[in-house]
């Protein structure tokens, strides 16, 4: 039985040549697309997109949960941006740390152990403004002092450029205005007799 191949330039080969020609074709293939697939596994598992720390901020439930390689080592309350004052969603490298900064747009406000994570200036920092786990910040990510200074300290030691932030979630309901540091009285005090 004769097999007929419309490509009339294989006909030559007759049936077992040309089984044995398709069948090495498809080897070969089968050996490339194996390895181009072993060549991209191997780049992912070993890529610098893939983030180490990821912290994932959520701004309806105003929490942050940082992972490390992959598992959950902490879980925040904080504050994200107020109604005016947004914190942009998003997926973040950031950009560089550092350990007090002083904000030159909102009063000189101290802002301890900072991660900035966009080029607009929004940072995760540490805070003692009332109204954690609200979102009253001027688009920041507020932490507790002794969280931010642990993340610090994680990301540090990691490398931001082994970090990821992301920011998911649109704002909680109603309309909330920026809070004020706590104020200490500072003057004279008159005290009664």
């Amino acid at each position: 039985m004769a097999i007929i191949f419309p490509d009339f330039r294989l006909n030559w080969l007759g049936a077992s040549g040309a089984a044995r020609l398709f069948g090495g074709i498809w080897m070969l293939r089968r050996g490339l697309l194996t390895a181009c697939f072993g060549v991209v596994l191997a780049l992912l598992a070993t890529s610098p997109g893939r983030a180490s720390i990821l912290i994932s901020i959520d701004k309806p439930s105003q929490t942050m949960t940082v992972a490390v390689d992959g598992q959950v080592q902490y879980r925040w309350r904080v504050s994200t941006g107020s109604t005016r004052y947004s914190t942009p969603t998003g997926s973040y490298k950031p950009s560089r740390l550092v350990k007090m900064h002083y904000s030159r747009e909102w009063d000189n406000a101290g802002m301890p152990h900072s991660i900035f994570f966009t080029s607009r200036g929004h940072a995760i920092h540490g805070s003692d403004h009332p109204g954690l786990g609200t979102n009253v910040s001027h688009g920041c990510v507020r932490l507790t002092l002794s969280n931010a200074a642990t993340l610090f300290q994680l990301v540090s030691a990691r490398g931001v450029g082994n970090t990821r932030v992301v920011v998911r979630g649109s704002d909680p309901p109603g309309y909330t205005v920026p809070s004020k540091p706590p104020q200490q009285r500072r003057g004279w005090f008159f005290l009664p007799f």
